[in-house]
């Protein structure tokens, strides 16, 4: 399963609309937040299933603030991050995605891509499409590929 990964968007759909024509078919779309009106964007753009959740800029916005649910035997805990001190470190992050019984743990926020494994878990942030921070300031995304076998490949894409 081809799942499209992304956050803090902002309301700035350009970017995303390039990512989404570059990735090609994606069979799940997921956005971990601060969406600020890009949803609608989303809505009409994006035809496979989709979650979406609210970060700390989506006041108005009618979605949760995490979700966790399964995906293709993974255990999925999305959150935008910034109740668990992202800025300082994913130490906080990764032991409530523990606690949950998450294996993979997506999150948002710091507009800077992230990938790391510890102990058997993912933890992914995907960056910011429309405002990066990190060097280079290029907008990324990530294509996560979830394969039969419970492998889990990812790759962090730069605009």
């Amino acid at each position: 399963m081809r799942v499209f990964v992304v956050s803090d968007t902002h309301g700035s759909n350009g970017f995303l609309n390039k990512a989404l024509e570059e990735a090609g078919h994606v069979d799940y779309f997921l956005h971990m937040g601060d969406l600020e009106g890009s949803e609608y964007f989303i809505d009409a753009f994006v035809e496979c299933p989709k979650k979406m959740i609210a970060g700390n800029n989506d006041f108005s916005a009618d979605f949760e603030d995490e979700l966790e649910f399964e995906l293709e035997g993974h255990r999925i805990f999305m959150t935008h991050g910034h109740r668990y001190g992202v800025y300082a470190g994913v130490e906080r992050l990764y032991m409530e995605g523990v606690e949950r019984g998450a294996d993979i743990i997506l999150f948002g926020h710091t507009h800077q891509p992230f990938l790391e494994e510890i102990n058997d878990t993912l933890i992914l942030n995907p960056g910011s499409i429309s405002l990066p921070r990190q060097k280079g300031r290029r907008p990324s995304y990530a294509i996560m590929d979830l394969k039969e076998n419970g492998e889990v490949e990812v790759e962090v894409k730069y605009l």
